[in-house]
């Protein structure tokens, strides 16, 4: 083998074990890179963490998977992108299952008529609602027993956000036994045996230049 030959196969395996390093290198960044950061939506975290914040233009925005993004309109997109642009925290999945979980102890919570936890969830507005609804119930002699079957649906409907401001409303399909009794318990409406579907649009909202992880709940439509 003439000396040329062996010079150019010393270089090609030079070249080869480059750029066996380099796609090394590459493939744990770009692992890395789509790890996602967790959101509080819960109240899983305790007080008293760090302080969050916008993040710098120069920090890495949370990656939104396409297939979460699909089906959505196209404003809807851009505004969940805005938020997890702007909010580190934000996983849209973990927002979702944050989301269903409200749903269900806001409801119970109404229900059973516990004002406390309701103040806890919601905006002071909606708390108003409820506590309103709550007061009538009460004055009226009337009770609610109530029971969530199962959520079947949970769907983004728009999402914004404005002046540091995430809004993203929710779809909820779900199926609700629901009674009503007088002051003596007697059924004056409804029936534990029968669930019925219920179609809700919330609209949960919160700070994203605060400090405070929650999600509070601002609005609530029938569908």
């Amino acid at each position: 083998m003439s000396g040329e030959v062996v010079e150019i196969v010393i270089l090609a395996m030079i070249a080869a074990f480059l750029g066996l390093r380099l796609y090394s290198v590459l493939g744990r960044r770009a692992e890395h890179e789509e790890e996602i950061v967790p959101t509080r939506f819960d109240k899983g975290d305790q007080p008293g963490g760090a302080p969050r914040s916008i993040p710098s233009p120069q920090s890495p925005a949370v990656v939104l998977r396409p297939r979460e993004l699909a089906g959505l309109p196209l404003p809807t997109e851009q505004g969940l992108r805005l938020i997890a642009a702007t909010d580190r925290r934000f996983e849209l999945r973990a927002f979702l299952e944050g989301a269903r979980g409200a749903y269900g102890m806001i409801l119970e919570a109404f229900w059973r008529g516990d004002r406390e936890e309701l103040a806890a969830l919601c905006t002071p507005d909606v708390h108003a609602s409820f506590v309103a609804a709550i007061d009538a119930r009460e004055a009226a002699g009337e009770s609610i027993q109530n029971r969530l079957v199962r959520i079947e649906q949970t769907k983004i409907e728009n999402a914004s956000l404005e002046g540091g401001i995430a809004r993203i409303a929710v779809r909820f399909v779900a199926d609700i036994a629901a009674v009503t009794r007088d002051r003596e318990g007697a059924v004056i409406a409804g029936s534990l045996d029968d669930a019925v579907e219920s179609q809700d649009v919330w609209t949960f909202v919160r700070d994203v230049t605060s400090a405070g992880p929650d999600w509070l709940l601002e609005e609530t439509d029938a569908a």
